[in-house]
């Protein structure tokens, strides 16, 4: 593939441009020197470093003031202690990273709009904070984020520092749920709202990716594809012990609840189909993470991945 395209981000015009022109402009600003993924395939999405803002301990409403929010509009729901929180997919798509807290507890709720994926991690190392930002680039189409200390560049999907200092590094996925609003307000009562005063002049009234989601094919190129499913379709994705697995939408219509083992481990997954969201739970009824994503986003960093169902 000798051309990018550059995606309606940041309110720019798509349009074409040489890869290694903005491969180079867009490099420079990380030091890449040690890498455990090929610098070659990390690619520039268009915007330079923060120039999609990463938010920090931004503004929230109670559930009553979101008036903004309809009843199916996408959000990302995270619960931790006695807090609950939704992130509207509506301003995550627009900056991609958001820093904060809930129960004491920092964490960094990150969502990547090539992919689909949206993804919560713990955000503390040896009691200290770390705070992340988008740097711009891109590995298999997904957000690569930065650590504001290091500048380490970590991969969301792989979940892991993929250059600098940090090379290595694990992130601890934290359970979220890809729902609709409606359905995370009905569970969560008391939850709060990220709110649209995000200190950015953003129109999040419109969504800079519409279309895209019809389009079967990629924008950027990924290392390995799998026809198994069509390239967006829409799964769930798992990874327990070491043992990925993916279970498409589509197939869980009529499944509802039921019970798979993954990684030698009981768990039971749970699909409705009205918020088109899925949870999973261990023995205990314990929530474990998962993954709503574009197929050919999961399979291109599990390739090893099972799939559910025939």
């Amino acid at each position: 593939m000798g051309f990018l395209w550059r995606v309606l981000r940041s309110g720019l015009v798509v349009g074409i441009v040489g890869m290694s022109t903005w491969l180079k402009a867009e490099a420079i600003a990380f030091d890449l020197s040690r890498s455990s993924i090929p610098t070659e395939e990390i690619l520039s999405g268009g915007p330079p470093k923060d120039g999609i803002p990463a938010l920090i301990d931004p503004a929230v409403v109670s559930a009553e003031a979101a008036t903004y929010l309809r009843a199916d509009n996408r959000v990302l729901g995270v619960a931790m202690g006695n807090q609950a929180r939704a992130y509207p997919i509506r301003v995550l798509n627009w900056h991609e990273v958001v820093n904060d807290q809930l129960s004491g507890t920092p964490i960094v709720v990150t969502y990547c709009p090539l992919c689909g994926t949206g993804m919560v991690f713990r955000a503390g190392q040896q009691g200290r904070r770390v705070l992340f930002g988008v740097s711009g680039l891109l590995y298999n189409s997904d957000v690569l984020l930065y650590d504001r200390e290091t500048e380490s560049l970590w991969s969301q999907l792989k979940m892991e520092a993929v250059t600098g200092r940090r090379l290595g590094e694990k992130l601890e996925w934290l359970p979220a749920q890809h729902t609709t609003w409606q359905a995370w307000r009905t569970a969560h009562p008391q939850t709060e709202v990220l709110s649209l005063k995000t200190g950015y002049q953003r129109d999040y009234d419109r969504d800079p990716y519409t279309g895209y989601a019809g389009r079967s094919r990629l924008m950027f190129p990924v290392r390995h594809q799998d026809d198994r499913l069509s390239p967006k379709a829409w799964v769930a994705g798992v990874l327990i012990n070491g043992q990925p697995k993916a279970y498409a939408l589509n197939r869980l219509k009529s499944a509802g609840s039921f019970e798979d083992a993954v990684g030698g481990q009981a768990i039971r997954i749970v699909y409705d189909a009205t918020s088109r969201s899925v949870q999973v739970t261990d023995a205990a009824n314990k929530p474990l993470p998962v993954v709503q994503a574009y197929w050919f986003a999961w399979v291109a960093f599990y390739p090893e991945t099972l799939l559910y169902g025939p």
